[in-house]
């Protein structure tokens, strides 16, 4: 475990690295017994310097949830990041691309919930009953943290990569629609980049919603009420560049688009 000293100054990095958009060099090269712990530990300091400066937790995103993004990642387990109020958008908007380090897009279902979820031993059944609706969603990655050679670690401490994410289309009950054959394609510039269908998701995108719960109950936390949870993208991250449009059509879900400038 590294020193609490430590941990604080990593986090006042990623703090300045936010607003500079200078990422730090790689966590795990700097200090190569840090532990996933310690990463956890670092987004938790990051997020209190977050809500001291007035952003509002609205929800939380789960990563690297499918094997297409495992792939992408050579990262072969699960992790969950923070979102405030000041990171949703509404399809249509348009986004400075110079706000964001190294940004991409992915693809993915949010869950919005109704009712509050907690662990251990919170089940796909337990997310579905919680769940007011699911609507289709965005995520753009974001980079605080040097690229080249990043492991779970530097990617927790980043705050799970989140930077911003964008909501469209229809939102559903999750009794009304089969959530694990909900398709995407997704566009830059008029050309289809990726394909994807949820079911890539853990096979059920709800079971990773389940899988933040339990995680974070060792914490003593708890998914609370109203939280937008994104479960995780079913295609790999698309580049974007200064003045590409994205589009993604979700098929009877409807679309999401938005512009970067």
């Amino acid at each position: 475990m590294l020193d609490p000293e430590v941990i604080a100054r990593i986090a006042d990095e990623l703090v300045d690295a936010a607003a500079t958009r200078v990422p730090v060099k790689l966590l795990t090269a700097r200090y190569p017994g840090m532990t996933i712990d310690d990463s956890y530990a670092v987004q938790s300091l990051w997020r209190e310097r977050n809500e001291r400066a007035g952003r509002t937790l609205v929800g939380r995103k789960i990563g690297l949830t499918s094997r297409a993004m495992q792939m992408a990642t050579g990262i072969t387990e699960p992790d969950y990041g923070i979102i405030f109020d000041d990171m949703v958008f509404e399809t249509g908007s348009v986004l400075r691309w110079s706000d964001y380090a190294n940004p991409r897009v992915e693809v993915e279902l949010a869950f919005v919930l109704n009712r509050r979820l907690e662990g251990p031993g919170c089940t796909i059944f337990d997310v579905l009953r919680a769940t007011e609706y699911v609507v289709p969603a965005l995520e753009i990655l974001d980079s605080r943290i040097e690229m080249d050679g990043r492991s779970i670690v530097d990617t927790i401490s980043d705050n799970a990569a989140m930077g911003v994410m964008v909501t469209g289309g229809r939102p559903v009950r999750p009794h009304d629609v089969d959530l694990r054959w909900i398709g995407a394609m997704l566009y830059r510039n008029q050309t289809i980049e990726e394909t994807g269908v949820s079911g890539g998701v853990l096979n059920h995108p709800a079971s990773g919603v389940a899988w933040l719960a339990n995680k974070i109950s060792a914490h003593g936390a708890v998914l609370a009420e109203g939280e937008i949870i994104l479960a995780g993208s079913f295609t790999r991250p698309m580049w974007v560049f200064e003045g590409d449009t994205v589009f993604a059509d979700y098929g009877p879900l409807g679309t999401i688009t938005c512009q970067f400038q």
